[in-house]
């Protein structure tokens, strides 16, 4: 099985982990330094790709997920149950939200400081806030766990990671010690290590 993409894309992370938490042997291929384009195999032209043995191609993080899930279901990262599935499936959205919001700063950050729109990041600081809220809300509801890890944890730790390594809202854990706790938990795990950034 071959996972096409890097670790400094959440989404890829958040496949890697996946498969080394079911210790699925996989190989990770960055399209770069293979010198293709991901859009030859991919019609969305973005990470991650999963190709497998069989010679199938699945793409979108979220489809990647369920299709592992579906196939490797042991040790399962998601509830039986529909309601408790499509909760998962709701933190995995969210994750997702704060990775869009982040890559969003990002782009404008690089911006010259002249064509940096000031409402603009005010608003997506607003947004990326709430979302962080929303996550220590429901910690400290105890509706997030990571015992048993569930993959909408996975997403948040993989979410904080990318925060964390493009320095967006370095004081987001001032006033969420719940959340603090929950990544700290993450970081700690093999999964988190093996895929995590130098430095």
């Amino acid at each position: 099985m071959k996972l096409v993409g890097r670790y400094t894309c959440p989404h890829v992370r958040k496949i890697s982990i996946m498969l080394l938490e079911k210790e699925m042997p996989f190989e990770l291929i960055d399209i770069q330094r293979a010198g293709g384009k991901i859009s030859a195999m991919n019609p969305l032209s973005h990470m991650p790709l999963l190709c497998t043995d069989s010679g199938e191609r699945w793409f979108g993080s979220a489809v990647i997920s369920d299709y592992l899930e579906e196939i490797y279901p042991t040790p399962s990262l998601l509830p039986g149950d529909c309601a408790g599935r499509r909760w998962e499936s709701q933190i995995e959205a969210l994750a997702d939200g704060i990775i869009n919001v982040a890559e969003r700063l990002v782009s404008e950050r690089q911006r010259s400081p002249g064509q940096q729109l000031d409402v603009l990041l005010l608003q997506l600081r607003d947004e990326l806030g709430g979302c962080l809220d929303w996550l220590e809300h429901q910690l400290s509801q105890g509706r997030i766990t990571t015992q048993p890890l569930r993959l909408g944890a996975i997403a948040v730790g993989c979410a904080i990671g990318y925060l964390n390594a493009q320095r967006i809202a370095p004081g987001w854990c001032a006033s969420r010690p719940l959340l603090v706790n929950m990544v700290g938990a993450l970081f700690e795990r093999n999964s988190f290590a093996r895929t995590g950034l130098p430095g």
